[in-house]
């Protein structure tokens, strides 16, 4: 499995998001609450979920 890293998304290192990706999935988890555990997508949803944000709907 591929390491955690930050997010291109996220400013100058604040409120940010991890990923780490696989051949199945993404892994996305809260930076200050590491913890609390992370999500897993699949490829399609994390697609979809990256289609809505550069179209602004999210």
């Amino acid at each position: 499995m591929s390491d955690w890293h930050t997010s291109s998304y996220s400013p100058n290192g604040s409120n940010c998001v991890e990923v780490r990706e696989t051949p199945e999935t993404v892994d996305v988890r809260d930076t200050q609450n590491r913890a609390v555990g992370h999500l897993t997508f699949d490829a399609a949803e994390w697609t979809a979920f990256l289609d809505e944000v550069r179209s602004g709907r999210l």
